[in-house]
């Protein structure tokens, strides 16, 4: 039975490029879990995303040992997600740890992301222990970013670690301090067992294979265990600790972090912040803290080459394997053909499934605006029901509707004092609702808002990067569902519908989105040879208008004199030609103009 004593299950929690992942390859080198030979720079991100944007998307574990004062010591390592979308993996990744290192840059100073996580390691009980890092940057200011620390957490600015993960100056200190600071396991290996799910990842020779901390009770090999969220029951066929690589062991006891396979097929089965038990000796309760994770964005994926569809969809469900928060069903659309509709849990996950599907599945794919989740009280036939609507075309008539709900999020900024009247700005013209404003230190503000989810969905952070110069920072935590004045602001070309190209808005904004969707289709259309008129609506009423002038075809260029009455006869005849085009012929939608709208506002 191991010593819980000598065990430490910690993490790292820290703003994108903090240098997390450069922190753990030191770990990883100066505990000998991997040789010089073997490093490559963010060891622990091993997809080519992760190491060319900084960021962590995918948790990982790695158990070390390190020897403080004579006595050998197990360190685990639960490496997190560091970015808002995967929030609620980051509080399970916290929930398996007893302590934490916030990782602050001594350049950059305390971000946005940085106070979420610490929050949230704070609401688990953490010990938190604060670390200024990229000491060795000549930009480098640590007793200012020290003295913020100080004043955020209470820690005294002369006790904050300064390090340099590049250069490994002060980690070794860093491990010891740790080690005396965060406290070991607690748990009763007697008692019946409870684990925690804090990562799932899938394996096509083995099915799912399930990352697991061990808070009671004895897991082994061979036990019928069953996870408490579906009652669903494996056997644990094999149990193993991760260093860098899988290592197989025939029990896994309370403090212990490791992985279990146990053929399960689905990784559905497998959920993120479930709890694992025995099927003959259950326990009690589960671990508390599990939530569905559901996506809050949606958005719809279109292959450029409608015989790509079924490549596409093999694409989506390899995605899905590894990625349980991702959700996808078949639609088709006039403009763009059969495609799907794709539910994420932010915009990065967004962006991160796109750029997938283009380079590891090397598809040519067309996204559409995100949308959110809208809740919409309806009466039909003298009964209320609620429908849910994530796309413009599924929002009921206008009749029908009696109120329109939408998502609402609390984001926090951090911004140097020079942008807040910027930020403001913008955060007003969003329909934002100012929450509170805090000195963080002499030069920084932290700006709380509550805020329509989408209304920050398609280009928010790009216009606050642009607003503040690229100094601010931005995170946010869903509230709920709020009542809004919202509308469906349909599109009708030559006076037809034009459902992909409808939006759903603020009453307040339609007219102006209206306006600027008119005034680029009728860019983009190409001309006919009769008028066409581009509107602009919300249930019958017009609220802008385009027209795309008729492309004139000279009909009296062949007469050379003559009588004007020849000349006139000409004209009416195309008159009326063009009267008969107009109620026969069909408007085809060029891809150009749909893709048109989703820069509408980069203009």
């Amino acid at each position: 039975m191991p010593d819980l004593s000598t065990i430490r299950n910690f993490c790292i929690i820290a703003h994108i490029d903090h240098g997390k992942s450069t922190l753990a390859d030191r770990l990883l080198e100066r505990t000998g879990t991997i040789t010089e030979r073997e490093m490559t720079e963010q060891t622990l991100d091993d997809m080519d995303l992760e190491r060319e944007r900084g960021i962590t998307i995918k948790s990982h574990a790695v158990r070390m040992t390190h020897t403080a004062g004579g006595t050998e010591h197990t360190l685990n390592l639960i490496d997190t997600p560091g970015h808002v979308d995967f929030t609620y993996e980051v509080s399970r990744a916290l929930k398996a740890c007893e302590g934490a290192l916030l990782l602050v840059d001594a350049a950059q100073g305390i971000e946005a992301q940085t106070i979420s996580n610490l929050w949230l390691a704070l609401e688990q009980d953490l010990e938190i222990i604060p670390v200024i890092n990229k000491v060795d940057l000549d930009v480098a200011r640590p007793d200012e970013v020290a003295q913020s620390l100080e004043d955020l957490i209470g820690e005294p600015a002369e006790d904050i670690l300064q390090i340099s993960a590049k250069t490994g100056e002060g980690v070794d200190e860093m491990l010891d301090m740790m080690i005396d600071r965060v406290p070991p396991p607690s748990g009763d290996p007697d008692a019946p067992l409870r684990a925690l799910i804090f990562d799932s990842i899938y394996d096509s020779y083995r099915g799912s294979v399930v990352y697991a901390r061990v808070f009671d009770g004895t897991l082994e090999q061979g036990d019928a265990m069953e996870f408490m969220s579906n009652n669903k029951q494996y056997d644990a066929e094999e149990l193993g600790i991760l260093r860098m690589g899988r290592q197989q062991v025939d029990t896994l006891t309370a403090g212990d972090v490791g992985y279990i396979i146990g053929s399960i097929k689905d990784i559905q089965d497998t959920r993120v912040g479930d709890t694992i038990t025995l099927a003959n000796n259950p326990a009690e309760d589960p671990i508390p803290g599990f939530e569905e994770v559901k996506p809050m964005v949606f958005s719809g994926i279109y292959p450029t080459d409608t015989d790509d569809f079924e490549e596409l969809r093999g694409a989506l469900e390899k995605l899905q394997l590894n990625d349980a928060s991702l959700t996808y069903q078949a639609e088709s659309s006039s403009a763009l053909g059969f495609g799907f509709r794709v539910g994420f849990l932010g915009l990065l996950h967004m962006e991160i499934i796109q750029e997938r599907l283009e380079r590891e599945f090397d598809l040519d794919i067309i996204t559409t605006v995100p949308n959110v989740e809208y809740h919409v009280d309806v009466e039909e036939r003298g009964e209320e029901k609620t429908v849910v609507v994530d796309k413009p075309e599924d929002m009921p008539h206008y009749g029908d509707i009696e109120e329109v709900r939408e998502p609402y999020v609390k984001a926090d900024i951090i911004t140097p004092s020079d942008y807040i009247g910027n930020v403001i700005a913008l955060c007003e013209d969003r329909r934002g609702e100012y929450g509170s404003q805090r000195w963080l230190d002499s030069q920084t503000v932290k700006l709380e808002y509550e805020l329509p989810l989408a209304e920050i969905v398609f280009d928010f952070y790009d216009t606050l990067k642009s607003a503040s110069r690229g100094y601010a920072s931005f995170d946010y935590e869903v509230l709920e569902y709020r009542e809004s004045d919202l509308v469906k602001l349909s599109i009708l070309i030559d006076e037809n519908p034009a459902e992909p190209l409808s939006t759903i808005v603020h009453r307040d904004k339609a007219h102006e989105v209206g306006r600027k969707l008119a005034k680029k289709l009728k860019d983009v259309i190409p001309r006919q040879l009769y008028e066409v008129p581009i509107q602009a609506s919300i249930g019958r009423r017009i609220v802008a208008r385009e027209t795309i002038k008729a492309q004139r075809k000279d009909v009296t260029a062949k007469c050379y004199g003559g009588d004007v009455t020849r000349k006139r006869k000409l004209l009416e005849e195309q008159k009326e030609g063009k009267k008969r085009m107009k109620q026969m012929g069909e408007i085809d939608v060029p891809q150009e103009a749909f893709l048109a709208i989703l820069d509408m506002d980069e203009e």
